[in-house]
């Protein structure tokens, strides 16, 4: 499995006492697989998110990333172990104004200590891969919110994740868009052979996900496949 959550529980402070987000979750996410987590507001699918993505430490349990379990890491292990394992697209893309959507990309070469000038042809395959060559010199103003998305998409994948986690990204989408925005995660999941997690209150796109999770008061069960 590239990713594996293991009776993962998590609570937060309520007043005097806890209020429980995640309760003794598992999830299993195979490589080249994608899992929609749906559920109402409130019902822990944020936190589930988080937790995957090694942002916040559960109370018990244990995160598996390709084959590496998180327990006892430093601060500094698990920012290098998101560095280069793990690709999050959230769920405003957070473009930045002066960079063309090529720059987007190659500045995540900058964050990892890498030329951006030579991330180039990776920028450009991820462009091509998500539809958007003929952006490449388009600052975010001159681009739709479906293609902005899409650089978010393509963004989170230039260090060549394991795991790609993916908060609401239909949220500010019409049906359409939103539609070709799911296409796309699950075109690129299989690409990839990334082990994609898709948060969404939205479950009109998910007929092609390989499994559907959803998440009540901090309990995950899997339905019956998608497919």
């Amino acid at each position: 499995m590239s990713l594996n959550l293991t009776d993962i529980t998590l609570t937060y402070p309520d007043g005097e006492s806890r209020l429980t987000a995640l309760d003794r979750v598992g999830l299993d996410v195979p490589k080249g697989s994608l899992t929609a987590v749906v559920g109402p507001s409130g019902s822990g699918k944020s936190s589930l998110l988080a937790v995957a993505a090694t942002l916040i430490t559960p109370e018990a349990g244990t995160v598996t990333i390709d084959g590496t379990s998180t327990t006892g890491m430093t601060r500094g292990e698990l920012t290098d172990l998101r560095r280069h394992k793990i690709g999050i697209v959230f769920q405003q893309p957070n473009l930045l104004p002066s960079l063309t959507a090529a720059e987007q990309l190659q500045v995540m070469a900058r964050i990892d200590g890498r030329s951006p000038s030579a991330a180039r042809p990776r920028a450009m395959e991820l462009l091509d891969a998500v539809g958007l060559t003929d952006q490449a010199g388009r600052r975010p103003h001159q681009l739709s919110g479906g293609q902005r998305q899409r650089i978010n998409i393509a963004r989170a994948l230039m260090n060549d994740p394991t795991v790609l986690l993916v908060d609401e990204p239909t949220s500010a989408l019409d049906h359409d868009r939103g539609a070709a925005v799911i296409d796309l995660i699950t075109r690129l999941t299989h690409q990839k052979a990334t082990a994609t997690v898709l948060v969404t209150h939205d479950r009109a796109h998910l007929t092609a996900v390989d499994q559907i999770a959803e998440v009540h008061d901090g309990r995950l069960t899997l339905p019956a496949p998608a497919r």
